[in-house]
């Protein structure tokens, strides 16, 4: 009996398949609006279909992009609903803002109806700190939307005030949850204006009760008066702090401050054609710029002989080397450091880099960090881009700069939105054609003379650059002991030059380092002295 309906089940599956897959399909070729579209403003596309989306994103990337390479088609969603692993709710009482309120009842259009207690939850309505109420959401997690209803219902029994921004009284400000697609682990952050959440763990249980997929509830401290979301204290009251997750077959963890792409579909769509366009063969040596947790660096590393992570965000660096060790990655390296001065240094050092990965914010790279990937000099740089506008400025400098575009490909990673993804390939350009030129010793005119050669060649000799590796050497043969790189950058800090922060994998996990003796601060100053750096 148990055979025959298990049976039948396996038949019921793919027709149950077909027909979401059929219903997605009629639901993209319609140009529906969603009720909340006017007040939330969260959704630029409303009352559009996906095809039409789609064009008007190519027809962007193609107007800013398709001068420097070609672009290819943009990459769509098969289903482009419900794709946020991470959804925010504001909190509110619905009569704070003047809203027609009374508990349990329908409220004005563009609203769901409030929770006992006229509890409200969602996002603010544009331009306004008005929160509009929101039971779910076409763009979101549908289980993470169903969390934020369900404890929106059980904040009145419990007695929990939602925090008024006006009079800075009550306690619960926002909720944060975040759910791994491939994991299924839930992780529910409260953000709460004051640290005490009254009868937390019976709270926590009749949660666990309506969605036993929780697997982690966090408390976040915000009791200031400001825009920012997440406060700086943290306390895990359920589980362990934080979720995991799987993209491009590395694991990743996920806290609550953590960076991690919100539409991991796409983005394995995504990263893989940043490493097809790398196209590694296990010799090369990768810096992973703006690496942040690592993700994509991590993802490389498998198929380099070598990947370099750098980032400003101290706070990422432990993430990606948490990261790193928990996929048992050990070619990879990360440096907490500006990526621009970081290249500057490796450059001097006359370091060879085959590969640079960059995926940098909204506002695109400045000149300072375009021109040290110049100095630098690898042979490709993939460039990850969430601006078309931006990435064509920046291309703009870098064709003029010795590269050449080679291919762009748009991905649609946030439907229903304006914002779209692109990854580009950009190459080395090789030289076009040899100039033969003769040179003619000796006296006569147009020949150089051969006493002024020696001359000429001191006079226009370059002034050495004092790499960390010259420092060293000249102390070691000046004064005869040896320096670490830590005490040669303590002093440049102490000293207001240029310099950065340096800390691999390994030493990330090490003590602090004793201070330099006054006799190596001497020798370190003397050392910058002879290369003219101070």
């Amino acid at each position: 009996m148990q055979r025959e309906t298990n049976k039948n089940m396996n038949k019921e599956k793919p027709v149950q398949n077909r027909m979401k897959k059929e219903n997605i399909q009629k639901k993209q070729g319609k140009a529906e609006v969603c009720p909340y579209a006017k007040k939330c403003g969260g959704c630029d596309y409303q009352g559009m279909t996906y095809e039409k989306q789609l064009k008007e994103k190519q027809d962007y990337v193609r107007k800013n992009v398709a001068d420097f390479c070609k672009v290819r088609p943009i990459i769509g969603m098969d289903n482009p609903y419900h794709y946020r692993n991470k959804v925010h709710a504001v909190f509110d009482v619905e009569k704070r803002r003047g809203n027609r309120s009374n508990s349990g009842k329908q409220s004005a259009k563009g609203h769901a109806k409030a929770a006992p207690g006229g509890v409200i939850s969602g996002v603010y309505k544009a331009g306004t700190h008005e929160v509009i109420n929101i039971d779910s959401c076409e763009i979101e997690d549908e289980l993470s939307s169903a969390i934020v209803r369900d404890i929106r219902g059980l904040l009145h029994s419990f007695k929990i005030k939602t925090y008024d921004e006006d009079t800075g009284y009550g306690l619960l400000r926002h909720v944060l949850v975040r759910r791994g697609f491939h994991s299924g682990e839930v992780m529910v952050v409260l953000v709460l204006g004051s640290p005490i959440l009254p009868s937390k763990n019976n709270f926590v249980k009749a949660l666990r009760k309506l969605h036993p997929e929780i697997t982690t509830v966090v408390i976040n401290v915000n009791d200031k008066q400001t825009s920012m979301v997440l406060g700086e204290k943290e306390t895990v009251i359920y589980g362990k702090g934080y979720i995991e997750d799987t993209l491009c077959g590395c694991t990743f963890r996920i806290s609550p401050k953590s960076f991690y792409q919100v539409n991991p579909v796409q983005t394995e769509i995504l990263y893989n054609k940043a490493i097809e366009y790398a196209a590694l063969t296990g010799k090369e040596r990768v810096i992973d710029a703006y690496c942040g947790t690592g993700t994509i660096g991590l993802i490389a590393a498998s198929k380099a002989k070598e990947v370099i992570g750098v980032e400003l965000n101290r706070d990422a660096v432990k993430d990606a080397i948490i990261n790193a060790k928990r996929n048992n990655i050990r070619n990879e390296q990360f440096y907490n450091a500006d990526a621009g001065q970081f290249m500057v240094e490796l450059a001097e050092q006359k370091e060879k880099v085959d590969v640079v990965l960059m995926d940098p914010p909204r506002a695109g790279s400045d000149e300072a960090f375009l021109s040290s990937v110049v100095r630098l000099a690898p042979g490709k740089i993939v460039y990850v881009s969430c601006n078309p506008e931006t990435l064509a400025r920046d291309l703009k400098y870098l064709t003029r700069h010795g590269y050449q575009a080679v291919e762009c490909q748009p991905v649609d990673m946030f439907p229903w939105t304006k914002h779209v993804e692109t990854v580009c390939l950009l190459s080395h350009k090789s030289p076009d054609s040899h100039i033969n030129v003769t040179v003619e010793f000796g006296e006569g005119e147009g020949k150089v003379p051969l006493d002024k050669i020696v001359e000429r060649a001191k006079q226009h000799q370059p002034a050495p650059k004092a790499t960390y590796k010259l420092i060293q050497e000249y102390v070691e043969m000046k004064y005869g002991f040896k320096v670490h790189t830590a005490y040669i950058a303590e002093v440049k800090r102490e000293l207001g030059l240029p310099m950065y922060d340096a800390p691999n994998a390994a030493e990330g996990l090490k003590p602090t380092r004793k201070h330099p003796t006054q006799e190596k601060v001497n020798a370190i100053k003397d050392a910058l002295n002879y290369y003219n750096l101070i």
